[in-house]
């Protein structure tokens, strides 16, 4: 049974969907006033990874992820470069598009925007001022009062007195209490509004996220994730406003991805310590990215450092060099933004427990590996153990490589298939072994080809120092050779 560990109780829970056979999962997505960076991109690679997993077990998985683009970040960057807001985000939403599409990320089901649904936000303020729950501060603003919601601060598990007695919120008059967030802000000279009840004026961006979820997810739903910094206030916020408008439990499970930090910080824009994705890709593979965000559980902080960069290009070497040479079927179809995903029941990418044809021998191999894989992924998704199993696999592939190649065909697909539920693997193996890190070779691919002709000619010689000597210029070059029955290969070294 799949167990997810739930931020508000603070312990693995065994799963149980609302509805059988189907999910549905809200995970806050970007604001879109600047380029994605890999702290970004370790959280919506780790859902990626999420969502490949449970449609894998044939649950219909409606993933939700919005669009803020509408933010008091967005507005300041629009005003610094004289262009509207909405140019703005219309530049870096096509930006994290191409950025995603790069990291073989899956398109979400729906992508809401959060200026569609300004409509549903005033209402859900109308509600919570109908109700109590929400006032109208003196200078025109709405707040939501969190004293009058009873279990605030225990999802972030944060008592209101303790924050009451360590804020270090700015002091506003017009709020009752120092954590009191707004809900409607009134419009300021310059900025975008929209009319309500309480004049022109802008969403707070908590509300966004409740009237978002609300509408694709409905009121009570699965799973919400997000980033550790959007436990409080935003999340804590979210379910606040959401549980008082409707009356009901917002959220059954809540998940949340550990930091990516550099120098013991977290990743972020506002410290300026942070790398954007793009700027990653010209440096490494897209599955180097990948594997370095899942070869530690997704809960615990990450640290970037080229030494963790290069044990992630090194591990996922090894998986390839496991498939190399070997043939695959390769069914594969491509999402509305281009990235390759599983094509449900057919070879390779068949779903968990539908076995590639065997003999007898082979499948209780595969059956035993696939049950590892299984019982890692549903401890709440522990990608480490699940990668220790592919790694399993591609040793008996190597062992089986020359002795028996009918058995290492077998096990390299099923390598592939459990690697490809984790977004790995879909790379050609000489394609990503031959340049997996993004360096730059001063050779021509010509070059290297010729230069091992060369030396395999000396060895057929027995002119060993013309070989060593050839081989030594290429690791000059930044290019290991590997020397096997099949021939000489070769990559770009990490």
């Amino acid at each position: 049974m799949l167990k997810i560990y739930n931020t508000l109780s603070k312990q693995k829970e065994i799963f149980k969907p609302l509805q059988p056979g189907r999910i549905d999962i809200y995970v806050c997505g970007v604001t879109p006033y600047d380029y994605c960076h890999i702290g970004h991109g370790r959280v919506f690679l780790i859902f990626d990874v999420v969502i490949r997993y449970l449609r894998s077990l044939n649950f219909e998985v409606n993933y939700v992820r919005n669009i803020t683009d509408i933010e008091d970040k967005i507005i300041t960057r629009a005003q610094e470069k004289n262009i509207s807001f909405s140019a703005l985000t219309a530049e870096f939403i096509q930006a994290m598009n191409t950025d995603f599409q790069n990291l073989n990320i899956l398109t979400p089901t729906t992508e809401p925007r959060a200026t569609d649904y300004i409509q549903q936000m005033i209402d859900m303020i109308q509600q919570l001022v109908d109700k109590g729950y929400a006032y109208v501060g003196e200078t025109g603003d709405v707040y939501y009062d969190i004293q009058k919601f009873e279990s605030y601060g225990c999802l972030s598990h944060r008592d209101l007195e303790d924050l009451k007695a360590g804020s270090r919120v700015e002091i506003n008059d017009a709020k009752q209490h120092p954590f009191d967030f707004v809900l409607w802000k009134m419009a300021k000279p310059n900025e975008p509004s929209w009319e309500s009840p309480w004049g022109p004026g802008r969403p707070g961006w908590h509300i966004e996220c409740s009237a978002m979820s609300l509408a694709q997810c409905g009121e009570t739903f699965d799973i919400h994730g997000g980033g550790p910094d959007l436990k409080f206030p935003h999340h804590e916020n979210e379910r606040a406003q959401s549980e008082a408008a409707t009356g009901k439990k917002f959220v059954n499970y809540w998940m949340h991805v550990g930091f990516v930090q550099q120098d013991k910080e977290k990743m972020s824009k506002s410290l300026n310590n942070f790398l954007t994705i793009r700027d990653f890709l010209k440096h490494y593979h897209s599955e180097v990215l990948r594997y370095f965000s899942i070869m530690s559980h997704y809960r615990s902080p990450i640290d970037y450092a080229t030494d963790n960069i290069d044990a992630a290009g090194r591990g996922l070497s090894r998986l390839y060099t496991a498939l190399r040479g070997i043939p695959l079927e390769k069914p594969v179809e491509k999402n509305t933004l281009g990235s390759v995903i599983p094509v449900v029941g057919q070879s390779i990418q068949a779903p968990l427990g539908s076995f590639i044809p065997a003999k007898a021998g082979i499948q209780s191999i595969q059956a035993s590996f696939e049950q590892k894989f299984e019982d890692a992924m549903n401890d709440d998704f522990n990608t480490p153990e699940a990668i220790a199993v592919l790694f399993e696999i591609a040793h008996e592939i190597n062992r089986h490589r020359e002795t028996e190649p009918e058995k290492a065909i077998v096990l390299a697909a099923h390598l592939k298939k459990l690697g490809n539920i984790l977004g790995l693997l879909y790379s050609e193996p000489e394609a990503f072994l031959q340049n997996a890190s993004g360096k730059a070779i001063d050779l021509a691919l010509g070059d290297i080809e010729q230069l091992i002709a060369a030396r395999d000619q000396a060895r057929k010689s027995k002119q060993w120092a013309e070989s060593d000597r050839i081989r030594d210029i290429l690791l000059e070059k930044g290019i290991s050779l590997e020397d096997t029955a099949a021939g000489t290969t070769w990559h770009v070294m990490h």
